[in-house]
């Protein structure tokens, strides 16, 4: 039986190899890549963080390169302009996603609005999302709830250095500040925090564990997704983790949606969920629970940790760029005063903090591969051939780091924004039309929250040494060591805070 099993998979990796080869070999200027070992492809050379791996590659192979993962041909792509053309002549052919098994648990097979393959079911969800979900004026209705969370950050911060600094793990606080943010958005309720804070206690508690999980599932590699053989057998258990997560996700979504229909759609705040159940009571056929669950799941899944990380690295930016963190406070103080706290509307009265913002996103990406994308046909790259079915992946963080593009590309400078047309060339959300339809609300809720953090409080670091800047492992490039920073409230700026809230 051992043999058996033994030369199965022996035939089966020369199958699989033959394939690939007869696949690729059919097409002249396939892009070049290092050499690739039979059934495993490179696999072996994908080193963490995968974006610094790819810019190696990229700088001996050329800013487009193919690389075979396991059974599947990839292309990487770090040109400005390959993107532009990946985007605009081939934005329809690249419009797939690839089906990874996480799409299959996590994006409900596949039919949710970030896996979910191109086509009228994914224009359809494509349009709830950005009309009916996330629509300018939908945002603007949760506005008092995202502020009322800032608010309590400030609270939180000032209760411990209205006086004197205080050290602050500022990661901790960002994330559950923007866990709360979302998840109010979407059900009205808090879930993240002291458990005197939130409602249901067994009820957060049970969601900071999904949140928990989420991030150790997300990081890990699946070599099923690219080996058939790994998936058949389960060999590290993966599969059957998500499966176990899914159902747990997916009782948690259900709740939620069973707990607002009992209410009978009459909660204190329209929420998301409850504006998606009243399309339901008028479209029954299409806005099913299923759908909605895949909408709540992919908002927390994409609207969460992202800001809280750009977030953190903004503020990192800024405790070892001094001078601009002390332009940023200058800059408020002159267009807003201590009069009263930024609101959403005095942002465009900041240009030089929509520029931090800006410059921390072309440094720090929150998805610095962006979400991989999948020819639906044979096409042309950069002069180069790629063949249907092949995975295509935009190496944002390496283009957003270029010499040929930026002037002085490693330094924090947001000053280089000031020029019109820079902005123009950052891609953090993506492009064409699988575009993050999020993009608005995660710049409002980062650019509030900075300035409302230089407005509130002086900032500075622990010790001399500056922050460390180093990348960690993770679904949003989060910072290997989290910050933690001194602050100390700023009168009387402070003091129009609600305490009482």
């Amino acid at each position: 039986m051992i043999f058996f099993i033994y030369y199965s998979i022996l035939i089966l990796a020369f199958l699989l190899t033959l394939k690939l080869t007869l696949r690729t070999t059919r097409f002249n200027n396939i892009p070049p890549g290092p050499p690739y070992l039979p059934l495993i492809g490179n696999l072996h050379q994908l080193k963490k963080p995968l974006h610094h791996t790819f810019h190696r590659f990229s700088q001996r192979y050329g800013q487009i390169f193919s690389l075979r993962f396991g059974s599947r041909l990839a292309v990487v792509v770090s040109s400005p302009s390959a993107v532009q053309e990946c985007f605009t002549k081939n934005d329809i052919v690249l419009a797939n996603r690839p089906r990874f098994l996480i799409g299959k648990y996590l994006g409900y097979n596949y039919t949710n609005v970030l896996f979910s393959p191109y086509g009228d079911h994914w224009r359809n969800l494509r349009r709830i999302t950005v009309v009916e979900v996330l629509s300018t004026h939908r945002i603007n209705t949760f506005s008092e709830m995202r502020r009322d969370e800032m608010k309590r950050l400030l609270q939180k911060l000032a209760k411990d250095s209205y006086e004197e600094y205080a050290k602050v793990d500022m990661k901790s606080r960002l994330s559950e500040m923007t866990f709360n943010t979302v998840t109010r958005m979407i059900s009205g309720k808090r879930y993240w925090g002291d458990e005197g804070e939130v409602g249901n206690v067994d009820e957060a508690r049970n969601f900071r564990e999904l949140m928990k999980d989420l991030v150790k599932l997300g990081g890990a590699n699946n070599p099923g997704d690219f080996l058939p053989i790994v998936r058949l057998f389960d060999f590290d258990g993966l599969e059957k983790k998500l499966k176990s997560f899914y159902e747990r996700v997916d009782g948690f979504a259900q709740g939620l949606i069973n707990q607002h229909r009992s209410n009978g759609n009459q909660s204190d705040a329209n929420t998301m969920i409850d504006h998606l159940l009243s399309l339901q009571e008028s479209q029954p056929e299409y806005y099913t629970d299923h759908i909605i669950k895949g909408l709540i799941t992919v908002i927390i899944l994409a609207g969460t940790e992202t800001s809280a990380v750009t977030l953190e690295w903004a503020l990192s930016s800024l405790l070892n760029n001094p001078e601009v963190l002390k332009k940023a406070k200058e800059e408020i103080d002159a267009h807003i005063g201590h009069e009263h706290l930024i609101d959403e509307p005095d942002i465009s009265k900041l240009p030089y903090l929509q520029h931090i913002v800006s410059e921390t996103l072309r440094l720090h990406p929150a998805a610095p591969l962006l979400v991989p994308h999948l020819s639906a046909d044979d096409c042309t790259i950069g002069g180069y051939n790629v063949p249907r079915d092949t995975m295509v992946l935009v190496n944002a963080w390496a283009i957003h780091r270029d010499p040929q593009v930026w002037i002085d590309s490693l330094s924090f400078k947001p000053e280089r924004f000031e020029r019109e047309g820079e902005a123009k060339k950052l891609i953090p959300f993506g492009l064409g039309r699988r575009t993050c339809p999020g993009a608005g609300l995660a710049q409002r809720t980062v650019s509030l929250t900075l300035g409302l953090l230089i407005q509130c409080f002086e900032w500075k670091r622990i010790s001399e040494k500056e922050i460390d800047m180093t990348e960690g492992v993770g679904l949003t490039m989060p910072k290997s060591i989290p910050l933690e920073a001194m602050c100390r409230a700023r009168h009387p700026i402070i003091n129009k805070v609600d305490f009482d809230n």
